[in-house]
């Protein structure tokens, strides 16, 4: 009994998180669980113990006698977790210049195919997996691990905004130009290029991430 509790946990806590992420359910809406109940066919426990959970990750905020809400994203942690990414990434880019293997470099390679292809199709979940993946591949054939620990915990708590603005077909494009040039520089092993290309790759993540705060303030707190 208590396993099967469990799983109806999961696959609400699942559900939820999903479409949180997503930004199918925005900051700010209030979470109808009884809606919930009967759109999953589950009782009322399993949601109050997901919304629960995700109240822990800061997605959600739960108010006595109110309800519970979509938390809305901080826009300073936002701000100190991409300043963070640029310092460490563009430095990692760097490396990769100097040392990164030839199956890493084709693996950017064959990132940047895909990515193209997911473009292309239209399909923006894939581009974001993908996205993401171009990134870890340089700590991963570098083995950087404590970085690659670092700016993995910093993805998951941007990954919510980061989606949002991957709606936008033509920052997408704009993207795959951004990666290409890191990866030229880093086969050409021009560490300067290659950490120059990074910064300006994520300084137009930043400004993206500026101008869509500005567009849906609502979205944000400051």
């Amino acid at each position: 009994m208590g396993e099967r509790v469990n799983s109806k946990v999961d696959q609400v806590y699942g559900e939820l998180r999903e479409a949180i992420l997503a930004g199918r359910l925005e900051p700010g809406a209030s979470i109808d669980k009884s809606a919930l109940c009967e759109r999953l066919g589950v009782s009322r426990f399993p949601v109050s113990a997901a919304v629960s959970r995700l109240a822990f990750e800061d997605l959600v905020v739960i108010e006595p006698q109110h309800g519970s809400f979509i938390a809305r994203i901080s826009a300073a942690d936002v701000r100190e977790r991409m300043f963070i990414r640029r310092a460490l990434e563009g430095e990692i880019a760097g490396e990769a210049a100097r040392r990164m293997p030839r199956q890493g470099l084709k693996a950017l390679e064959d990132n940047l195919l895909r990515a193209r292809e997911a473009a292309e199709a239209g399909d923006r979940a894939a581009f974001y997996a993908l996205d993401v993946s171009f990134h870890q591949a340089m700590g991963t054939y570098l083995d950087l691990r404590r970085s690659s620990e670092v700016l993995d915990g910093l993805r998951a708590h941007l990954e919510r905004v980061r989606r949002m603005m991957t709606s936008s077909a033509a920052r997408n494009r704009e993207t795959l130009l951004e990666h290409a040039r890191v990866v030229e520089a880093i086969a050409a092993r021009d560490a300067k290029g290659a950490r120059d290309a990074m910064a300006r790759h994520l300084a137009q993540t930043t400004e993206q991430f500026e101008s869509f705060a500005r567009e849906r303030p609502e979205l944000f707190t400051a």
